[in-house]
């Protein structure tokens, strides 16, 4: 009868508990996951977009490899820079991290 009392005590019913109380935890993971994982990540995704969307001819950039240059046309997956002096070079969009002067938008993957 001991075995039985201890068992009680722990908080289990004899049937096994509901199946829903046991999706309990694995729920509040997901949640826990999804608010501070994949939300920000997700708004972040969106504030790169928006600032690749506004690019216009004239705008100071930086590349996310370094280079410095001045937007001479955007197209829809590319933009020609203008690095010097009669020196121009296309570029994907996603490889423009951010204005001249300011904080990058797009991460750069060094460490």
């Amino acid at each position: 009868m001991l075995p039985t009392a201890s068992v009680f005590a722990l908080g289990a019913s004899p049937d096994g508990g509901s199946p829903w109380l046991q999706l309990v935890p694995f729920v509040l993971v997901l949640g826990i996951f999804y608010f501070i994982i994949l939300l920000p990540m997700k708004r972040k995704q969106q504030k790169v977009q928006a600032f690749l969307d506004s690019l216009k001819v004239n705008d100071r950039v930086i590349t996310t490899g370094g280079i410095y240059g001045q937007i001479m046309k955007v197209d829809e997956q590319k933009v020609q820079l203008q690095i010097a002096e009669k020196v121009r070079i296309e570029v994907a969009k996603t490889a423009i991290g951010g204005y001249q002067g300011q904080p990058p938008v797009v991460e750069t993957g060094g460490a």
